[in-house]
């Protein structure tokens, strides 16, 4: 039996790749099926079992590329193993069990934005007041990804920017100095992952926790990276960490523009990027607020007290 595929609307290379490598990859699957590829055409050849999984398969290809920027040979392995993009969860679905047997799933409609954009798009900006789980459900979604084989590492960095401290006063070599410093995300990932096997993780480098600097010149590729605390950046170290961005990376960057570390706070450029991509396809940009936080009682109404008094004080000053 004889098929001919028409790629309507769209450029071969997107589909086929550089040198038909995604092509090539994808027909890998079909051993027995004769493709041969030109130009916007594609002709099968072969039983039409085959070509009938074929066009199924294809079309999946083509709607990932629709909602993609790039596609690579992973989103061939996504489709044909059942992972990636197709399963996503429901709103209230379970992300992750915790190491206590507890399910960790989004606990309100901006937690249910933030997970829904993950699976979406391939850099999310999830910025908004402490306590309302931005850095949490991040790592939850990463934790997910790799219980599930659909990335190889996950990647967590902070700037290292201290909130009032100095971390040259601390003891210890530099590991030892920046670890503290690191300690929250440490924290997230031992409710999910058993020592044990985190301490294994940690060490082959399929968990990486670093500053921001250690970033520079690497390419972050079949990984979910995780820049917390980016108010602390200003924008060329912004643009530094989102350009080491691989072409099978999912990025998450989280940050509170009310709570900058930096000498000054003008200096910031978390909001200043969003503003410059915002509207980019393949960036989302999720908003917590303070109705959002999900710790003790108390810290809503302390946010509040504390933003309440910084409009005061910067209506006195104009």
């Amino acid at each position: 039996m004889k098929k001919t595929i028409k790629l309507e609307a769209i450029d071969p290379i997107e589909i086929y790749g550089v040198g038909n490598k995604i092509l090539l990859e994808f027909c890998s699957y079909f051993p027995h099926l004769k493709v041969v590829a030109r130009g916007d055409e594609l002709i099968l050849e072969g039983r039409e079992s085959d070509i009938a999984e074929f066009n199924i398969r294809f079309a999946e290809l083509i709607e990932r590329r629709h909602r993609k920027m790039n596609l690579t040979v992973y989103d061939v392995e996504d489709i044909f193993s059942g992972s990636g993009e197709r399963s996503v969860p429901a709103s209230d679905a379970v992300i992750v069990h915790g190491t206590d047997g507890k399910p960790i799933r989004a606990r309100n409609k901006t937690q249910q934005d933030l997970v829904k954009a993950y699976f979406q798009e391939d850099l999310i900006f999830a910025i908004g007041p402490a306590g309302t789980g931005k850095t949490y459900m991040a790592i939850a979604l990463a934790v997910r990804a790799l219980k599930n084989r659909e990335i190889k590492r996950i990647i967590l960095t902070r700037p290292a920017v201290e909130a009032g401290e100095r971390l040259g006063f601390l003891p210890g070599d530099l590991k030892e100095k920046l670890d503290p410093y690191l300690q929250p995300l440490y924290d997230a990932l031992s409710d999910m992952i058993p020592s044990r096997k985190l301490q294994e993780f940690m060490a082959d480098g399929t968990i990486q926790i670093a500053p921001l600097a250690y970033m520079r010149g690497r390419t972050l590729d079949r990984a979910c990276v995780i820049l917390d605390e980016a108010q602390n950046t200003n924008l060329g170290q912004l643009k530094m960490f989102l350009t080491r961005m691989g072409p099978s990376a999912k990025f998450i960057v989280t940050g509170d523009a009310t709570q900058i570390d930096l000498p000054r706070r003008e200096d910031s450029g978390l909001l200043a990027g969003i503003r410059l991509l915002e509207g980019i396809k393949g960036i989302t940009v999720v908003r917590f607020r303070t109705e959002d936080i999900v710790r003790h009682p108390l810290v809503t109404k302390i946010v509040r007290a504390f933003d309440e008094k910084t409009r005061t004080t910067e209506k006195s000053e104009e």
